[in-house]
């Protein structure tokens, strides 16, 4: 209820002349006694703020040989008891205490033996109210109990808890402390900016010893700009009560407010300062004045469309197991995204801390919060519920001031009863507007669609049925094969770069967030081991490197790690833009920018797990397509024959703040490695803000072309670079060579041989099925091991699971076929086509031409083009059916070149074998290891 207050509004500038940006006034603070330092805990003296896990407390972990996860090497689970004797300065004796500990698992405290009380809280501070403390020494204790009974069993699984990322840590971090107050408190304070109105509402919660009259005055400036803007100083009397209440009232921030937004992320701080009866307190906000809306399928932000580019935030914190409760820390990785052309993040059925808001204040990060819980929502679950709406209602009042937190969830790949679902976010928005609302992030992985109620749809289709090969209901372009079949698009149908999405948006009203894009597997850098230095180390990459030495493959880890970071990166470009180019889509949510060495350790990032660039693309390069602005080109296809007229059609994605106008966009069409332009041109632009507009259309004959030839699309505009590699091949049959002696037969191979004969042996897939994988372009989704064991329960198909090819470029099979070291556009047909052969039998330090590198799992020699000496004759083995790709340009130009290849001096293979270790070679089946992933929340039934 609105109480009897007057405001008096003085109108006085703050700061008068002096810039605001050069003197900063300092509020008052309220009295607080840190407890930082050493503490006694059941094991021992520990320091906090801090972690068991930290002081190494607890016995060292003996489990070496776990594959799913980082391993936690001094893990503690259960009840501990902290001890600490503090002092309370004599003139400090009448004031009230508060405890406050940031962040920690479910606690209970006592003063002097005395019983405080219970909190639950673990994504919230814990803030316990303990009276007046007379001067003198006082123990505080304080259990935390981070054991599975302590939470119910819904929590167990989200991120805010596993071991899986951030680990169930226990110990207390961030703010630990008492904080004193002389009697009245304002322990709430909200504020409600509206970006049409000076003024804005605020709610308070104040508690007091006393009753009578009040002022509140309020004195503020924006702080994070050039600009010189103070607020108008103002006093607002209240009739203030005895007890705790709540307080209404409106403050001006003058006639010329600044804005919040990713372009401007401006900041204002403020103190509401109360007073009555000589008793004061002070309570300090910084806030953004936005407003985060959507409209139609799009967000808006200030009226201005924008284009969520976001990122996944597993909670992965491999040094300390916790996440930062600094700022420095978050905005050190924040920009490190922004590099990247991040604008937003997702936190996975987790809600990170204040220093986290504050670094995305600062740096104009869209943030996405959730509950944490990941499973099925059910009303008869009493106590999960009650669980998930006190912690939402704590995070909501918590962060809620914050300008970042513009959207929130109830938690990841949520199933059950949506009514329940639906009224706890009537709940949470009846009591904050300030915010987006979703059920949940990619709940019944899409399939129900869209709900009533929900503000943005964060989803990976709309409809449709998981598992199924229409892929029209979908929102972004890769699956596991458990999902969909054949693992969606970019797999599954040839390559361009013109699908888009506009199916699934035409089924919905609501902004669509692509959920978790990407998860494209990159082979690990082992060189990452010797960063773990913290409470995790890799046991399970050490693991996966014996498996590569046990089959002779150590040589080429750094190999494996360089080719399928390039080809991840290349995969991730193609996803995004995908969503780029999809008229009023709403954003999109890697998975991710970074790597996530938990379930079943899954190194799907661009970025390491402490946010280092691998070496497959360069921030720079990656910026070109995932930015605020991304010139873009249509292309039926990638690969061209010389006979045809090369066409694309040129757009612009625009969600910059402002129209593109009186601008060009310039267009080259060079040769690969080499300054030398096949053609070139300009438009000009004119692409209003927040649309995906049409610059022009490029066509360039291809004749003069008479050589297979890389050549890469350069599109221009400003700083804005973003490039396409494209292929051109001789439009002309395949030449037989009459020394070149192809067959599909085995024995027949063998006989050709023994003549002294050049062989192209071609097995035919059946035959050769149980000594092969299948053939796969993108690299395998996710982790191998979990949804092999997914697709086989569910009785689908399993992915090949391999990652890119390896090869060398400058290999003399290669002269006709331009390449790089990992697989690309010209690649799909030819992988898709082809079972690459299990050479785990052949000496160590025997190489296919063309390797295709396997997944951690297996580690398995793979080869798509080998050769060999066989007696006197020579023998090359193409994996691939050359006869059901000669249908594409570059499916005969590949053909050509094996050919070509092989009627050269260039073909000598080196390798000496013998009929019988041929014969062998292609009859000996090779035993399947035993491979068992981890569990997985979602069943993807």
């Amino acid at each position: 209820m609105r109480l009897n207050i007057c405001i008096v509004s003085i109108f006085i500038c703050l700061l008068l002349a002096t810039s605001c940006t050069e003197k900063k006034v300092v509020f008052n603070q309220r009295e607080f006694i840190s407890l930082s330092g050493k503490w006694h805990c059941d094991l021992g003296e520990i320091n906090l703020p801090g972690s068991v896990d930290e002081s190494r407390l607890a016995p060292r972990n003996s489990d070496t040989l776990s594959t799913g996860q980082l391993t936690r090497l001094n893990p503690y689970v259960g009840k501990m008891k902290y001890t600490k004797d503090i002092e309370i300065p004599a003139g400090s004796a009448q004031k009230e205490w508060r405890l406050i500990m940031e962040r920690t698992k479910p606690s209970t405290v006592w003063i002097d033996k005395d019983s405080i009380g219970t909190s639950s809280l673990i994504l919230s501070p814990q803030i316990y109210n303990l009276g007046k403390l007379a001067a003198g020494k006082h123990t505080v204790t304080i259990v935390i109990d981070n054991s599975p009974a302590s939470v119910p069993q819904g929590i167990h699984g989200s991120h805010a808890w596993t071991d899986a990322t951030q680990t169930n840590w226990n110990g207390i971090i961030g703010k630990f402390g008492l904080e004193a107050n002389d009697g009245i408190l304002i322990s709430d304070l909200q504020v409600y900016p509206n970006v049409s109105s000076k003024t804005i509402p605020v709610v308070a919660q104040i508690k007091s010893s006393v009753s009578g009259k009040a002022e509140i005055s309020v004195q503020g400036y924006l702080w994070n700009t050039a600009q010189n803007i103070a607020i108008p100083e103002q006093v607002i009397n209240i009739d203030l009560k005895e007890g705790l209440e709540t307080y209404k009232f409106d403050i001006n921030v003058g006639n010329k407010h600044v804005l919040w937004s990713e372009f401007d992320p401006a900041l204002y701080k403020v103190n509401f300062e109360i007073k009555s009866q000589n008793i004061k307190d002070s309570y300090t906000i910084d806030f953004g004045i936005r407003d985060f809306s959507a409209k139609g399928t799009q967000f808006e932000i200030n009226s201005l469309k924008t284009f969520l580019r976001g990122k996944h935030d597993a909670c992965v914190f491999p040094l300390t197991g916790y996440p930062p409760m600094n700022k420095e820390e978050w905005k050190r990785q924040m920009r490190i995204a922004k590099e990247y052309g991040i604008n937003h993040y997702r936190f996975h059925s987790w809600t990170p801390p204040q220093a986290a808001f504050d670094a995305a204040n600062e740096e104009g990060i869209y943030m996405q919060a959730e509950l944490p819980y990941w499973g099925t929502m059910d009303t008869t679950n009493t106590e999960l519920n009650k669980f998930l709406i006190n912690e939402g209602e704590h995070i909501l009042a918590t962060y809620g001031n914050n300008p970042s937190f513009v959207m929130m969830a109830l938690g990841n790949e949520l199933g059950g009863d949506v009514e329940l679902m639906r009224s706890i976010v009537t709940k949470f928005r009846t009591s904050d507007q300030r915010h987006l609302y979703a059920f949940g992030a990619n709940n019944m992985l899409g399939t129900a669609g869209q709900q009533q109620g929900e503000d943005f749809f964060v989803t990976c289709r709309v409809g449709g049925q998981v598992g199924s090969d229409d892929y029209t209901t979908h929102t972004r372009a890769t699956f596991s094969f458990a999902d969909a079949k054949d693992g969606g698009y970019m797999n599954a149908t040839y390559p361009s770069t013109a699908i888009t999405f506009s199916k699934a948006v035409e089924n919905c009203t609501a902004p669509i967030i692509s959920h978790e894009n990407g998860q494209f597997q990159v082979y690990p850098d082992y060189n990452e081991i010797k960063k773990y230095t913290g409470v995790l180390y890799p046991y399970n990459m050490e693991i996966f490197r014996k498996r590569l030495q046990e089959n002779g493959l150590q040589d080429q880890a750094d190999a494996f790690h360089k080719a399928t970071a390039s080809f991840a990166a290349l995969c991730y470009k193609a996803d995004i833009e995908m969503c780029l180019r999809t008229p009023g889509f709403g954003g999109f949510q890697l998975l991710d920018l970074q790597d996530y060495p938990g379930q079943g350790s899954a190194y799907v990032g661009i970025l390491d797990a402490f946010m280092d660039n691998k070496g497959g693309m360069a921030a720079e390069e990656f910026d070109g397509f995932c930015d605020e602005i991304v010139p873009l080109s249509i292309m039926p296809k990638y690969c061209w024959s010389n006979s045809e007229i090369f066409t694309a059609e040129i757009k612009l994605s625009n969600y910059s703040k402002e129209a593109l106008s009186k601008k060009n966009l310039s267009w080259t069409l060079s040769k690969a490695h080499s300054n030398v332009n096949v053609a070139r041109g300009e438009f000009p632009i004119n692409i209003s803000q927040g649309h995906l507009g049409e610059v022009g259309k490029i066509k360039v004959p291809l004749q003069d072309i008479n050589t297979a030839t890389q050549l890469v699309l350069t599109l221009q505009t400003g700083p804005h670079v973003n490039k396409y590699d494209i292929w051109v091949y001789p439009d002309k049959q395949v030449s037989v060579k009459s020394d070149i002696k192809e067959t599909s037969s085995l024995k027949q191979a063998l006989d050709l041989l023994q003549q002294g004969n050049k062989v192209l042996y071609i097995p035919d897939h059946k035959e050769v099925e149980k000594l092969s994988v299948g053939g796969l372009f993108t690299p395998d989704y996710w982790n191998y091991a979990m949804f092999k064991n997914i697709s086989e329960w569910l009785k689908r198909d399993v992915s090949p699971g391999t990652l890119s090819i390896l090869t060398d470029p400058s290999h003399p099979l290669f002269k006709e076929f331009p390449t790089e070291t990992h697989s690309n556009w010209q690649w799909w047909i030819i992988s898709k086509n082809s079972r690459p052969f299990i050479l785990d039998r052949t000496p160590k330090d025997y190489k296919p031409l063309v390797q295709v590198i396997d997944n951690i799992e297996r580690n398995h020699k793979l080869g798509l083009i080998f050769e060999m000496q066989v007696g006197k004759g020579k023998l090359l083995v193409c994996m691939c059916d050359l006869k059901a790709i000669s249908d594409k340009p570059e499916g005969k130009q590949f053909g050509q070149a094996i050919i070509d290849y092989m009627s050269s001096t260039d073909f000598a293979p080196t390798n000496e074998y013998t009929a019988e270790d041929i014969k062998s070679l292609f009859s000996t089946s090779i035993k399947e290891k035993k491979i068992v992933g981890v569990k997985n929340i979602t069943t993807y039934k």
